[in-house]
């Protein structure tokens, strides 16, 4: 389990396609505290720690990865979000996230608020998959809180901590995004639909 809090961004430093997987290996501010088996979100992505080497690690995506997330589109020199996962005990600053993408998502806009910036997304329409205003959603790994709320869009605002020490900063236009809703909110769309 995560808390969508961002702990580091790591730097692509290789990309190794072996049959239907990609290998990708980062440097990384907290490598040496990794071991092997562990897991981290990577951009909102729970992968394992498959090798150590100095201060990069590699994970492995496979193709069912690949295929529900933003990682397909990674080059060399790409920042990705990290977290490790949550320790027990430890204070949940975000929300409860899973590391499972739901699905991608679009930045339709960006607005500079002269201090803070408006993010607005736009996904397939999913009748599991909601947002509604004041909750939470899991975009790239870091854990939001939705402004604005419709069928298939949202909006979210970004403080410059938040903007400066993420990949915030590189979203713009286009952006391809991972996205995983709020787990209670997907249990009870999941409840309504069962009972019709």
């Amino acid at each position: 389990m995560f808390t969508g809090i961002v702990e580091a961004l790591g730097k692509v430093t290789k990309l190794e396609k072996e049959q239907s997987n990609l290998h990708i290996s980062l440097l990384c501010p907290f490598t040496k505290e990794l071991k092997i088996d562990q897991s981290v979100a990577h951009n909102g992505v729970c992968l394992t720690v498959v090798d150590i080497d100095k201060d990069s690690y590699t994970v492995t995506a496979i193709d069912e990865t690949l295929a529900r997330t933003n990682l397909k589109h990674l080059k060399f020199g790409d920042e990705l979000n990290l977290e490790r996962c949550t320790q027990i005990g430890a204070r949940l600053d975000g929300h409860i996230v899973q590391g499972h993408v739901d699905q991608t998502g679009v930045c339709k806009s960006v607005e500079n608020l002269n201090g803070s910036w408006k993010f607005s997304f736009e996904y397939e329409p999913n009748p599991s998959n909601v947002t509604v205003q004041k909750g939470s959603i899991c975009i790239n790994g870091v854990s939001l809180t939705v402004v604005d709320s419709d069928n298939n869009s949202f909006s979210v605002a970004i403080i410059p901590y938040t903007y400066e020490h993420t990949s915030f900063k590189s979203i713009e236009v286009g952006t391809e995004v991972n996205l995983e809703f709020d787990i209670i909110g997907k249990y009870v769309a999941r409840l309504i639909e069962a009972r019709g």
